[in-house]
């Protein structure tokens, strides 16, 4: 069993996502806990409402939304007794019995699992600590509840294969045949049903990672002015091969018609993930010393970063890619401080700063024997600049930090009597 938290400061996003689930017939609403009514006789605003309550007595908490799946193996056999049975057992070990919270379970994916929306803040106004939830509460809910159900054990055992998305074998496929078609539909499917994106360059940025691009052809071709779209592959070079696959023949027709009402719907759905996403992003910044090193930070946290260069190799663009959550953001969606421009000169600030063995800053320097010397960033207290390029407002761990002029405290004047 594995267990993800995501928290939030947008409830009514991570409550549509799971209505529309519903709605789409690939979830079913299973329990609500807590709640002053049945819940299945609830509209969205209704259950809505409920939550906003609560979140109105603590105004000054902002991350207020939470949203949690357990997922399960596909040897485990579970009914959805068994799997709410199961759920609230964790969110009492959690700390979370109190709390109202909507229960799912989704039919997306190839493996069982549910997911629940509830809110951090109390009916006395106080708020849950969310502080390593996971690793201090939720980690030992689920070894307990591994062991308690006789569930698959989380520890050892590889990602699900069936969930992952195999790029085209571009060497293997005879482009033009049915198996090639069959290939890019796969992939293509498979992407925009499970990954959260708001614009073709964006699902472009995903499907790329699979060999294969959505097309929507030149700007000065029928296609284009007719807003036509076809998905092809691409060769290890980065090259359009083979016969293009028109959306429309493609199950579930993903047109660009169809691709723009995802676009507005995505743009809700991964609300919930922008500031955590942004949090990570600010710790790798503040670690890395480069562009590679700031790339490593990122990759073991489940999230790759694409820079895009122009043909003079200088960085015009950045989007990352959040393979855990299955969203993707152009750095300019996350804010000024994570738009390529920023990072750049983020990472050109901290390589001015490598020391030499003379004491003074330099990027480059070495030491005697040739190894190079680790790169020291000065204290922030006493670098205005390096606050200014790694510290921005934006982060919320960011010190909030006065160095106005200081009152000059008045002499004491000894009076005689």
């Amino acid at each position: 069993m594995v267990a993800k938290i995501i928290i939030g400061k947008h409830i009514g996003g991570i409550l549509g996502y799971n209505e529309h689930k519903v709605q789409k017939g690939s979830a079913e609403f299973l329990w609500a806990e807590n709640f002053a009514s049945d819940a299945q006789d609830l509209s969205l605003k209704q259950k809505l409402r409920q939550f906003e309550a609560y979140i109105e007595l603590n105004r000054r908490t902002k991350t207020n939304a939470v949203h949690i799946s357990l997922n399960f193996d596909n040897m485990d056999q579970l009914n959805n007794e068994l799997l709410k049975k199961i759920s609230q057992q964790y969110m009492e070990a959690i700390g979370f019995a109190d709390q109202p919270y909507l229960l799912y379970r989704h039919f997306d994916a190839a493996h069982p699992h549910v997911h629940m929306v509830t809110t951090n803040i109390q009916s006395t106004g106080e708020r849950i600590d969310l502080h390593n939830i996971g690793k201090h509460k939720s980690e030992r809910a689920r070894k307990q509840l591994e062991s308690d159900y006789g569930l698959v054990k989380a520890e050892g055992k590889k990602n699900q294969e069936d969930q992952i998305i195999k790029p085209v074998n571009v060497k293997k496929a005879v482009y033009g045949s049915d198996e090639t078609k069959q290939a890019i539909s796969n992939i293509v499917r498979a992407v925009v049903r499970n990954w959260k994106f708001t614009s073709l360059p964006e699902l472009n940025a995903i499907l790329i990672q699979y060999n294969v691009i959505a097309d929507p052809g030149k700007e000065d071709s029928t296609m284009f002015r007719k807003n036509g779209l076809v998905y092809r592959m691409l060769d290890s070079k980065g090259h359009k091969i083979g016969v293009p696959i028109k959306a429309s023949s493609i199950y579930g027709k993903p047109t660009l018609k169809f691709l723009e009402k995802r676009y507005k719907l995505n743009e809700e759905l991964r609300r919930p993930v922008k500031q955590q996403l942004r949090q990570v992003l600010g710790s790798a910044i503040q670690l890395a010393r480069t562009q590679e090193d700031f790339q490593k930070h990122l990759s073991r946290n489940g999230v790759e970063v694409i820079f895009r260069k122009n043909n003079e190799g200088r960085v015009y663009g950045v989007t990352f890619l959040d393979h855990d959550f299955r969203t993707v953001f152009n750095g300019s969606a996350l804010g000024k401080s994570y738009s390529a421009n920023a990072l750049m000169e983020a990472f050109s600030k901290v390589k001015d700063l490598q020391p030499t063995d003379k004491g003074s800053f330099q990027s480059g320097s070495l030491v005697p024997d040739g190894h190079q010397i680790a790169p020291k960033v000065p204290d922030p207290i006493y670098n205005s600049e390096i606050i200014s390029a790694l510290l921005k407002p934006e982060y919320p761990e960011a010190p909030n930090m006065n160095f106005g002029p200081r009152r000059k405290r008045r002499k004491k004047r000894n009076h005689l009597s």
